[in-house]
């Protein structure tokens, strides 16, 4: 045996076990980076829900107050559009990691300066003006960091479970909310004036150590072979944003369209919380436990119904889940009308803990194999966040065309979430099936 032979063989034995390692080191930095980045994007939900209204916008009614402060959980996504289309560019460019890392410091650095922000009673009208800056920096974060972790596992997983790795994103945002709820359950059951004047600031304190962990799994993570692959074999030297307009426009249009997917979880998450304690008066740690409690089911659901994606194809559970959710919210929001503590658990654990992790699961790998590896990312990050925006400010609008004096004052939201869920639904149907389709050929029509 030469000696070349024989050193060729050494270097393939020795990258063997990386290359085998690959995906499940990807999929845990994409589980730990994404619930990182949600505890951060979560916790900021829930004060607004909780507090927010409060002691940003006293000088408000407190309906008023309330949709103000909705309205700054929202802005955020006035700029994940274009954080989408900066990030995006690199990440297609640059790689996935350079991104993945960029989104988890600007995630940590704005949600522990929310922390510090004076309230309107200390700083007036400069309070809210912060809180808004703060929060749209978040939004630039989340932008860059859902795509670049859904990029890096796809391109990382075996061909035939690509669903599978690449829902361990989504399982980590659930964790994220998970964290994020439980955190805020002691602090919710502080005395309110402690609530309002301290208590709340810890959470966003907090985010500098889950930072630290989700930088340390992810600085050894390797770029992507799709990705490296693709470098190799660049000679367009088209803008990738260039490209995917003129190359994969429907596919783009089909993820905003599917991404209006995420009104049934902001609703569910932050418009029914602040319904339920607010306007029925509901106890704030019962609906903060419904919470956890419905994320801790999503994340055994979440990979489950993507591996079963992995069999039957990605439509089919991703239209279930779209349409079974619009469906399962009218009891939901019933029972919390009425003060059905045990139907709001059961139909709450249904909604978001079962049948809503159908569509969560299978999003990540549906969207990303709508797009060829040059611009997978930007693809991913523009059509979901512009899809994504409308989810944003849906506790908003929701908050704007509830009746909250009328028994059924709560229908025009559902209505809204069925619309919003059905237009999902008929997008995904419009979509090409790719579950079997090889990495390579991903994106050509």
């Amino acid at each position: 045996m030469s000696t070349a032979t024989a050193q060729a063989r050494q270097q393939a034995a020795a990258a063997a076990p990386a290359s085998q390692h690959s995906p499940r080191k990807a999929a845990l930095a994409s589980w730990i980076g994404s619930a990182v980045e949600y505890y951060d994007f979560f916790i900021y939900g829930t004060a607004a829900a909780l507090v927010f209204g409060k002691i940003f916008f006293p000088a408000f009614d407190p309906a008023t107050a309330a949709i103000a402060a909705f309205a700054t959980f929202g802005v955020a996504y006035i700029t994940r559009p274009i954080g989408a289309v900066m990030l995006g560019h690199i990440g297609d460019k640059y790689g996935r990691k350079k991104v993945l890392t960029f989104t988890l410091l600007l995630m940590g650095v704005s949600t522990f300066l929310v922390g510090l922000l004076p309230t309107y009673s200390q700083a007036g009208i400069l309070s809210p003006i912060m809180l808004v800056v703060l929060r749209m920096l978040q939004g630039i974060s989340a932008a860059g960091e859902q795509a670049g972790a859904n990029s890096m596992t796809l391109e990382h997983a075996p061909p035939h479970r690509r669903a599978f790795f690449t829902s361990f994103t989504l399982s980590g945002t659930q964790a994220g909310l998970i964290l994020a709820t439980l955190v805020f359950l002691p602090i919710s059951a502080l005395p309110e004036e402690q609530l309002l004047s301290w208590g709340w600031r810890i959470p966003f304190f907090l985010s500098a150590i889950v930072v630290v962990v989700g930088f340390w799994v992810r600085r050894t993570l390797p770029e992507t072979p799709a990705f490296q692959e693709e470098s190799k074999q660049q000679e367009d030297d088209r803008l990738p944003l260039t490209v995917l307009l003129q190359q994969h426009k429907a596919n783009l249009v089909r993820v905003i369209f599917a991404a209006l997917v995420s009104v049934i979880s902001t609703i569910f998450s932050v418009f029914t919380l602040s319904y339920a304690v607010n306007t029925v008066h509901l106890p704030r740690s019962t609906m903060l436990t419904v919470l956890v409690l419905a994320n801790l089911v999503a994340l055994g659901a979440i990979p489950l119904f993507a591996a079963l994606s992995d069999r039957i194809g990605r439509r089919p559970v991703f239209i279930f889940g779209a349409l079974g959710s619009a469906a399962l919210a009218w009891p939901y929001m019933w029972a919390i009308s009425t003060s059905n503590i045990p139907l709001i658990f059961v139909f709450g654990l249904l909604l978001s803990g079962v049948v809503y992790s159908a569509a969560n699961g299978v999003w990540p790998a549906m969207y990303g194999e709508m797009f060829s590896t040059r611009v997978r990312l930007s693809g991913m990050a523009i059509g979901t966040q512009i899809g994504f925006a409308l989810g944003g400010f849906a506790p908003t609008i929701s908050a704007a065309i509830l009746r909250p004096d009328d028994p059924i004052g709560w229908v025009p939201v559902a209505a809204f979430v069925t619309c919003t869920s059905i237009i999902s639904a008929f997008a995904v149907f419009t979509a090409r099936e790719t579950c079997r389709v090889p990495m390579q050929d991903l994106g050509k029509n």
